[in-house]
């Protein structure tokens, strides 16, 4: 059975997509259970296109060992030189280059012809191979270029350096045939093809990027670039667990599978959900809620008899604990639940935290005991979050009050704390509680940032939920993104963003 190599492009084509963005630690966090989930690749970000890109790649770099990491450059010698600088410090670096070929892009985004194309794509191989061995090379817009051209650009190339070829469905535009039929081309027509890695990196428009990437692999492609639950650009990209459980279910059809521990797709698939703010639909292949739910009579009849009837895979086979199904959402631990009791959950959920997070979630999972007769794997999950990829707390709630009714202006009074330890408070009028507590705060930070978006909903079922908040604000058109969490759904709204205001004092600093 042939094994895919999986190139992981959560952290730079995910993140392109609008509201994904994600802070430093937050990169830091999904790159290392990218790592632990079994990755080949991870391109952690476009290190040119600003320096909050070039220091997460520079970090990233240094801190995985067990993969390659890859950072993305035009063929321009400017971007290759930021690249290395981001990458130079990496166990094992990739150089990722990229030029369009089709002629749509060569007339009006490059105004230049193939020959042009053809001499910038070999000399910046060539550039990019004094820097780093693993050089890789993307025919922009692949599906709508000449295949021929595609070929010849390939050929030379790979004589420049370049380990690996990626062929591109960039908008989402080929049909599944058609695409497998370009890359048993490619792989037929490309002299030295065989000594190199066939790649390729399918978009989702026409909903076809994990059907377009299966056929490739049917028809000899080497390695899938995807990103987790999907995202990116526009509809978004192939989406890893898809991907990597049809090749699992299906390997008798496909002979071929890859290296994922698919046991930690699922806290994967939540955490980049919880850090992007992005939910996940419900009817989600794999990993979304109603993915192993059955409502239907006959479908639980079936199920109980036997889960083969109606279940092509177990939820254990991506990592949903035991006991826990997104539509019941088991209850796990009490008030009286001990320490060990609580480790030992959180190795059942594939989440590892150090010793210090750990005492900060314990705490937090004994206080929020208080408020609730029982705490679900979703709690936790929230716990866990709460306490780790997040920023410095420039400022720190203290205290809050608000008074709102029918028949007047809803008035908020904070109490905040800086970093200094020094305490500020402030009181505004709003149209409606949360308005006036958000004014109230900015009086406070003394800035104004746009809330482009407030979304506020339940963790589990019962009126003892925790509320769980995630905003987007915006300032000189940089986003940020927050989340917060508490029994009380004001309090969760201030807390998301608090987290919001922190990450753009961070980057603003």
């Amino acid at each position: 059975m042939r094994i895919i190599k999986i190139f992981d492009t959560t952290l730079r084509d995910g993140e392109q997509a609008p509201g994904c963005s994600m802070n430093l630690q937050e990169k830091i966090e999904v790159a290392k259970r990218l790592e632990k989930l079994g990755v080949d690749i991870i391109e952690a970000g476009f290190p040119v296109s600003s320096p909050g890109d070039l220091e997460a790649v520079k970090v990233i770099s240094s801190i995985v060992k067990n993969c390659t990491v890859a950072a993305l450059c035009r063929c321009l010698e400017k971007d290759i030189n930021a690249g290395w600088e981001a990458l130079s410090n990496a166990v094992s670096p990739r150089i990722h280059v990229f030029l369009a070929t089709s002629p749509l892009h060569m007339e009006y985004k490059l105004k230049m012809t193939e020959e042009q194309v053809l001499e910038q794509a070999v000399s910046c191989v060539k550039y990019a191979k004094e820097f780093c061995n693993d050089i890789e090379f993307s025919a922009e817009d692949a599906s709508r270029s000449d295949p021929k051209f595609v070929c010849k650009v390939f050929e030379e190339v790979i004589k420049a350096g370049a380990l690996t070829v990626n062929f591109p469905d960039t908008v989402g535009y080929a049909m599944p045939q058609e695409f497998g039929e370009r890359i048993r081309y490619v792989k037929e027509n490309t002299k030295g093809i065989e000594k190199v890695c066939l790649s390729v990196h399918c978009h989702n428009d026409l909903g076809l990027a994990v059907a377009n990437s299966i056929a490739a692999i049917v028809n000899g492609a080497d390695q899938v670039e995807c990103t987790i639950n999907g995202i990116g650009e526009r509809a978004g990209n192939a989406s890893l667990e898809e991907l990597v459980m049809g090749l699992k279910v299906r390997g008798d059809y496909i002979n071929a599978d890859t290296k994922i521990d698919t046991t930690k797709i699922y806290s994967v698939s939540r955490l980049v959900s919880q850090v992007t703010g992005v939910k996940i639909q419900p009817n989600k292949a794999i990993v979304g809620e109603n993915a192993f739910a059955h409502e239907a009579g006959i479908h639980q009849h079936g199920v109980l008899t036997n889960r083969q009837t109606y279940e092509i895979m177990t939820p254990q086979s991506i990592g949903i604990p035991k006991g826990m199904l997104f539509s019941s959402n088991s209850l796990v631990l009490g008030k009286h639940s001990g320490r060990h009791a609580f480790e030992e959950r959180l190795k059942e959920l594939n989440i590892t935290i150090d010793n210090e997070t750990f005492e900060k979630v314990f705490e937090g999972f004994k206080n929020l005991t208080d408020k609730k007769k029982t705490v679900n794997d979703r709690d936790i999950e929230a716990l866990v979050m709460d306490n780790t990829a997040s920023v410095p707390e420039t400022w720190k709630l203290v205290h809050w009050s608000v008074n709102t009714g029918s028949a007047a202006c809803a008035k908020g009074d904070i109490r905040l704390q800086n970093k200094e330890g020094v305490f500020s408070s402030a009181n505004a009028m709003g149209d409606g509680p949360l308005d006036a507590i958000f004014k109230a705060i900015n009086q406070i930070v003394g800035k104004e940032p746009e809330l482009e978006l407030y979304d506020l909903g339940a963790i589990t079922g019962g009126s003892s939920s925790q509320g769980e908040t995630i905003v987007k604000i915006s300032l000189n058109g940089r986003r940020w993104n927050g989340r917060g969490v508490s029994t009380d759904v004001i309090e969760s709204s201030i807390k998301a963003y608090l987290s919001a205001i922190n990450a753009m004092e961070f980057e603003l600093k």
